[in-house]
């Protein structure tokens, strides 16, 4: 494929994903859409991350997608643009005592919850509007006073969730490079908080850290 080619495919995935956003918010009368997408449901270790993402209608960054199809580095490369362009974006966290106490679900839906209050609190600050629609990636919130979309595969498909997707995924993978330099006998490094077997052989040798989610890890 010439880069022309790729181009004109990026161009056209990024038109579709605005499309899906639109249709489902409402049209062009519909009012601001927010995507909202998690990172850390999985690990052993660590934080759940979320983030939402209000994009302008003319939000022209090419290759935003899943961020577990893009490499590191381009990922950071569209979380700066995605950041810069966004219209209103936040994080909310909710660390691994909070998944201990109340399920990684639970969790989740609260860091979720966070991160849509901050992100609906800046885009009133600079447009004088609430997120109207939120679109969420297969998960359904409660006391959220907007419609709410849940969608399947939603980080694929939609280009606000896709934006999330990316922006907690560099997020936490921040956190769990800081965590490392802490902690360097787990492979935070490279593993993030999974399970490798890197991560195993440090439970092992050194034990748990304050930061290992002790209800995922029963057995130690």
């Amino acid at each position: 494929m010439t880069k022309e080619e790729r181009q004109a495919k990026l161009k056209e995935k990024l038109a579709v994903m605005k499309a899906f956003d639109r249709e489902l918010a409402g049209g062009d009368t519909g009012g601001y859409a927010g995507g909202i997408d998690e990172a850390g449901r999985g690990p052993l270790a660590g934080p759940v991350v979320a983030a939402c993402c209000v994009l302008p209608p003319d939000f022209d960054v090419l290759g935003v997608d899943d961020s577990k199809k893009l490499s590191a580095k381009r990922r950071a490369e569209v979380y700066t643009q995605i950041t810069e362009k966004a219209l209103a974006w936040s994080v909310g966290i909710a660390d691994n005592e909070t998944i201990d106490r109340i399920n990684i679900l639970q969790a989740t839906r609260l860091a979720m919850r966070e991160a849509y209050a901050k992100a609906d609190a800046l885009l009133f600050a600079r447009t004088g509007s609430h997120i109207e629609t939120l679109l969420i990636d297969a998960v359904s919130l409660a006391d959220i006073p907007c419609r709410q979309e849940a969608i399947i595969k939603g980080d694929a498909r939609s280009l606000s969730i896709a934006a999330a997707s990316i922006i907690s995924k560099v997020t936490r993978d921040e956190l769990m490079l800081a965590y490392h330099e802490q902690y360097p006998h787990y492979g935070f490094d490279s593993n993030k908080g999974y399970g490798t077997r890197a991560h195993y052989e440090g439970l092992a040798k050194y034990g748990l850290t304050p930061i290992h989610r002790k209800s995922f890890l029963k057995n130690l």
